[in-house]
């Protein structure tokens, strides 16, 4: 690992860790991973230390339904990327419960085969009440890993419905797996989850109708452009005609053009590992095609711009509602906003426009 910068202000135990994380030590990557997590003092300076190192490794996002095998298809993805010889990253969601507040962390469970790899570096976080699929430090700790220098790593959401696609802000390539029995649930899905998708596949292929299913994509992903009908290529490329051409054909066409990317379809089976190489040699296109033709800088651009806009927003929230004479202030509205001589918006704008010394000075 590249010797890292200390910042100003760095405490002892901070400086020991990042002396920690040169040497390579997996321990202190565990403890740096936590200290980003749980947001405690001192994680902004980390973070900012390690940002030169970010953005060597290949981010993959895989999404889908409650109960498509995410976690198993991470864990046979894995032991293939450790057959070449790559360190693995993974990042695994899982729902917190809003009873009790805590998470059952299956998905590490299911992991147990990749988890005491010395090349593997696996992480479960809960979501702890935030949207999107993910927790709300996701990004932040696959800066750490990425920084760390692993060569790749995987992002498991939660199972996810239409609303939930932080994943494509968070990952280089967005995988979404489906299993025979969304093909019920493919018109609702393609609002979308299904836009998403630089990959899709089709898991259990086992099942009765996984076939059919990976038909109904490819017809979804021609009509989604509204040109289905005509001469011309869907939105993503494909050809409607060319359905009565066998499916591999279909893809390693659409991999020859550098400045489109037609999703592949595939199907695989995560219990045994069919169509496994297939699909990491489909990640693998994906991921040239991002760099042949700018997209991955675009993207990478992009995830910076949403970061320093989430900085912003949570240090905002913070100052502002961490601020005992800002929290009088509002209390002082309730009874005008309750007896309808004021509303809100009233409100939020007189917050504004008293607030500006604090959101703009430093936090204390």
């Amino acid at each position: 690992m590249t010797a890292i910068s200390l910042p100003d202000g760095a405490s002892a135990p901070l400086v020991r860790l990042l002396g920690d994380l040169t040497a390579g030590r997996k321990a202190a990557l565990a403890r740096a991973v936590s200290m980003v997590e749980d947001g405690r003092p001192g994680s902004d300076l980390l973070l900012g230390a390690l940002h030169p190192l970010v953005g060597r490794a290949r981010r993959i996002g895989l999404t889908g339904p409650p109960g498509a095998g995410k976690s198993t298809l991470v864990a046979e993805l894995v032991k293939l990327l450790r057959t070449q010889g790559l360190t693995v990253g993974v990042v695994a969601v899982d729902p917190t419960s809003p009873f009790s507040g805590g998470a059952l962390l299956g998905d590490r469970v299911r992991m147990e085969s990749v988890a005491l790899d010395p090349g593997v570096f696996i992480r479960s976080m809960a979501t702890r009440g935030s949207l999107g699929g993910l927790a709300a430090t996701t990004r932040e700790v696959c800066d750490v890993l990425d920084a760390f220098g692993l060569d790749r790593i995987l992002i498991e959401t939660v199972g996810v419905g239409q609303s939930e696609l932080d994943i494509a802000r968070t990952a280089d390539t967005s995988l979404v797996v489906l299993v025979p029995e969304s093909g019920d649930a493919i018109q609702t899905l393609k609002a979308g989850l299904m836009e998403i998708a630089d990959v899709f596949v089709v898991n259990k292929a086992d099942r009765p109708g996984a076939d059919r299913l990976r038909t109904d994509i490819e017809m979804m992903l021609g009509l989604r452009g509204g040109s289905a009908m005509q001469n011309a290529p869907a939105h993503h490329g494909i050809d409607l005609k060319s359905l009565t051409t066998p499916h591999s054909s279909r893809v390693a066409a659409a991999d020859d053009s550098a400045d489109k990317w037609t999703p592949a379809v595939l199907r695989s089976c995560g219990s045994t590992g069919e169509g496994l190489p297939e699909l990491l040699a489909a990640l693998d296109r994906h991921f040239a095609y991002l760099e042949r033709s700018g997209e991955l800088a675009v993207r990478r651009r992009a995830r910076l711009r949403e970061r320093v806009k989430d900085v912003v927003f949570q240090r905002l929230a913070r100052r502002l509602w961490g601020d005992a004479a800002t929290n009088a202030w509002i209390d002082d509205q309730i009874a005008g906003l309750a007896e309808g001589r004021t509303t809100p918006y009233v409100v939020a704008d007189a917050l504004l426009r008293r607030s500006g010394t604090l959101m703009t000075g430093e936090p204390a």
